[in-house]
This record gives C-alpha cells, sequence and structure tokens, in this order.
C-alpha cells in the first residue's frame, strides 16, 4: 500500500487547505460530497488522502502541490483488442501516467467503481456492454463526473458525434495518432 493510500486527513486540515471554515467540511461529509469515516470512540472525522483529491478534482478545486507528489493520475484503458489497449497503454506511461487495462464494458463498468479513474480511453465497438453503454454508466455515476472520457473508435463520424453528445470529453479515430494522445496525457499531468 503506498502513502497516499494509508495517510488520511482530520477535517481541520481539510478546511486549511480548502479555505473554509471547519463546520463547512463537516456539512460536506454529512451530505455525502466529501468521503470519510469517524474513528472509534471520539468519533473524529478522517478522509483518505485518495478521497480527498477526488473530491478536489470533482469540484474543480486546487490539488495542493504537497499533497499531489505521490500519485500520477490514473487512466483505464477500455478496448476488446489488447494490443490496441497495449499501445494506447505505452503513451500513456511516456506521459507518466498510472495504467489498468480492461477488455470489455462490463470489466470497464467494474474497474471505473473500485478506481475512480482520472481518465478513461474507451473504445465504442466492443462486444456485449458496448462503449455508448459505458459512457452512460459513467455519466449517470456522481462519484465518476470527473472522469475524463477519450473515445479512440474507428467507427463513423455519426457515431462518434453521439459519443460527444453521451458525455465524451473528446474523440480520436483509429489509428491514433501518438504525439496526439501523449499531449493530451501530459497535459493531464499538469
Amino acid at each position: 500500500m503506498s502513502d497516499s493510500e494509508v495517510r488520511s486527513l482530520t477535517t481541520g486540515e481539510i478546511a486549511k487547505y480548502c479555505g473554509v471554515n471547519l463546520r463547512t467540511v463537516i456539512r460536506w461529509l454529512d451530505a455525502g460530497k466529501l468521503k470519510g469515516y469517524k474513528l472509534p470512540g471520539r468519533g473524529n472525522n478522517r478522509v483518505l488522502l485518495p478521497d480527498f483529491i477526488r473530491f478536489l478534482k470533482a469540484h474543480d478545486l486546487p490539488i495542493p502541490p504537497e499533497l499531489n507528489k505521490s500519485e500520477n493520475p490514473l487512466v483505464l484503458i477500455v478496448d476488446d483488442e489488447l494490443s490496441m489497449a497495449k499501445a494506447i497503454q505505452r503513451v500513456a506511461r511516456k506521459a507518466g501516467l498510472r495504467t489498468l487495462i480492461a477488455t470489455g464494458g462490463f470489466q470497464a463498468g467494474l474497474m471505473l467503481s473500485m478506481h475512480k479513474p482520472d481518465i478513461m480511453t474507451l473504445d465504442l465497438s466492443m462486444p456485449g456492454l458496448n462503449g455508448f453503454d459505458v459512457i452512460r454508466h459513467t455519466r449517470q455515476q456522481d462519484s465518476l463526473q470527473h472522469v475524463n472520457i477519450l473515445v479512440i473508435s474507428a467507427l463513423a463520424q455519426d457515431k462518434l458525434d453521439e459519443a460527444l453528445s453521451l458525455g465524451a470529453t473528446k474523440i480520436y479515430t483509429k489509428p491514433f495518432d501518438q504525439a496526439q494522445l501523449l499531449t493530451e496525457f501530459e497535459n493531464a499531468t499538469r
């Protein structure tokens, strides 16, 4: 387990990082906007660092540099063609990103819920649960609203436009331009 997975923050620390009153942080916790837990005994709240960083990203708040050092963004690569997924993975790793691969829509849904990636690259044509279904699922989940969905597909323009209307962030056609995708990934680390 990495330090970022173990480290937790107090409500006071969070209030200081966000420049808000301690009561505001407690309201965020009570409303479920910020995921946290109570310590046994006195019941003081704690928030795991990855949960706090996800909260900041979801609300377009700046991440303090001292908290963001340990973890590069996570990319979930979804493509039923493993060779294509590995090609995208090489580009993502070159940009310094952490990666996971899902080879189907159902597996992608599980990995989205478990890992809450920052970026998802997504093929639209997959057997079973296709990319359109994955976009719909992602955009229906409050906890996944922050995910940038980069569609990488060889489908016709009308299908790519449909993906954008469902909530995809950007569209890239197959075969994708490695330099263009690398720039996209590098921007995610800034």
